[in-house]
């Protein structure tokens, strides 16, 4: 396997009108081509900075994150994102939304039919290609939002939580159709999420990351079989082991937060 994405040495700090705050601190991982990555840690941990730094929406404090051996400093369509907040035009019917970035970057209607088609298609969309956002379901728009991005072949995926807004069947059945487009097209995907069991429903590895300032604090390879089966042992056994961390990290961050308002 060759590396996709590269993050070397990251650190990430905002500056307010009364602190900085310190996001991220010492951050080297690697994730290659075609590999699967879950983000999974604390609230406010970084997780999402991380991956903004990736997409290029925001530029390191320290170190910088590479794709493909080159340096990013700004957005690409060669990284797709993928946001909890669907983004869609309210405007334009569902075919039209998944056309928009194909037709901004001027291809011919000839290539912008038959894969606008083919993505609806693969999503479960068709017969809603005509419809406004408006008509469809939140599981729906996530659909639409996912096929307006793989719509520029994208060779990697960043997907910060884009279920999670999702009730649990829904968001059981998007699993299952992302994991099958991921086979099927081969993407590096980056997926943040909170979900231990999503995590690892989902990934080849799981990155469990600490409370602010972010670090990693432990990088998990999962060897369980696809598909996998929540009920389990094995699933369970990694669950609950994650979950320990997490959890601890979670009591780290509430107790440094009741620490420094106690301090004001």
């Amino acid at each position: 396997m060759n590396p996709a994405l590269e993050f070397h040495s990251i650190a990430q700090s905002f500056t307010t009108q009364n602190a900085t705050i310190q996001v991220l601190e010492s951050i080297d991982l690697t994730v290659q081509e075609g590999e699967f990555v879950c983000l999974l840690g604390p609230s406010g941990c970084g997780k999402s900075t991380l991956l903004n730094a990736a997409a290029g929406f925001v530029t390191p404090t320290q170190g910088h994150v590479s794709f493909r051996g080159k340096q990013i400093s700004d957005p690409s369509p060669e990284r797709g994102m993928v946001f909890q907040e669907y983004a869609l035009f309210p405007w334009m019917s569902v075919e039209d939304n998944v056309a928009f970035g194909l037709e901004a970057r001027g291809e011919s209607k000839d290539i912008i039919q038959p894969r606008v088609a083919d993505l609806l298609a693969k999503l479960r969309l068709s017969e809603f290609a005509k419809r406004w956002p408006r008509d469809l379901s939140g599981g729906m728009r996530q659909r639409v939002a996912i096929a307006r991005v793989l719509a520029l072949d994208p060779p990697c995926l960043l997907m910060d939580e884009p279920f999670g807004a999702l009730d649990a069947l829904t968001r059981r059945s998007l699993q299952d159709e992302l994991l099958q487009l991921w086979s099927e097209l081969g993407k590096t995907v980056v997926f943040v999420t909170h979900s231990i069991e999503e995590a690892i429903l989902l990934a080849d590895r799981i990155v469990v990351m600490t409370h602010r300032p972010g670090k990693i604090k432990q990088d998990y390879q999962v060897h369980l079989p696809r598909p996998r089966n929540p009920a389990d042992p094995a699933f369970n056994a990694l669950k609950q082991e994650l979950g320990q961390l997490v959890m601890a990290e979670q009591h780290a961050f509430e107790n440094a937060e009741r620490l420094s308002f106690t301090a004001d």
